[in-house]
């Protein structure tokens, strides 16, 4: 004769609510799991930085603005032609190259700064106007000038085709060299080294491989002087 199996007592609301809630938690662990898989399989790799080790102090297309027959040091400067600093160091700049350029290379580097709306499409211009030849007097231009544009939040990219058309570039050239990937690819090279090599702000300035830490002219001047015997 069969036994009459009791049935199990009715589950408590209180137990079954538990139940529910550690159920629901799995499956959002679960779901969890699975997004997170997901989205790493398809996030795009992060831009590497440029490694300390290859960074470059100077580049082959690095824009040298002396050429001494007799090279005794090298002064390396990461600038930014709508930084107001960069501004005031120029005239400084100018000076010493005049003083010093027949014994040390100047070379200058592109180091737009993110919180300069204009600095970046100012650095296309004048790297626009070196693939012309015209290097210098474009980089002239846009520190002379800069009182009139610097600051602004809307592009000044017009203004800038003005000062190639005052120099008297081939406009289709320029234009086409502007919107060159090549042309910002070797801007951002720049900033590439210069941020590697420890540039946090402009200008900054590298005699011979050490970065400087200045305070005054005749500070600058005596480095020079010292570097250039």
């Amino acid at each position: 004769m069969s036994k009459t199996q009791t049935p199990p007592p009715p589950m408590d609301t209180a137990k079954k609510a538990r139940v529910f809630i550690w159920v629901l938690l799995a499956v959002l662990v679960a779901v969890g799991v699975i997004w997170y898989t997901v989205f790493t399989l398809n996030k795009p790799a992060p831009a590497a930085p440029t490694p300390v080790a290859e960074a470059q102090l100077v580049r082959e297309d690095s824009h040298r603005v002396t050429s001494p027959a007799t090279e005794k040091a090298q002064l390396v400067e990461f600038l930014d032609f709508e930084c107001e600093a960069c501004l005031a160091a120029q005239p400084v700049v100018e000076e010493l190259k005049k003083e010093f350029g027949d014994r040390i290379t100047f070379v200058n580097r592109y180091f737009p700064l993110p919180a300069h709306r204009n600095s970046a499409t100012a650095a296309l211009a004048v790297e626009a106007a070196a693939q012309q030849g015209k290097y210098e007097q474009m980089y002239a231009k846009m520190f002379e000038t800069q009182p009139q544009w610097g600051e602004k939040t809307e592009s000044q990219a017009p203004l800038f085709r003005t000062f190639a058309e005052e120099l008297g570039l081939d406009l289709t050239a320029y234009d086409a060299a502007v919107a060159d990937d090549k042309t910002k690819e070797r801007i951002k090279k720049d900033i590439a080294d210069g941020t590697a090599l420890g540039v946090k702000g402009t200008p900054t300035f590298f005699l011979n491989g050490k970065m400087l830490t200045l305070e005054t002219k005749e500070q600058f001047r005596q480095l020079l002087a010292d570097a250039a015997k």
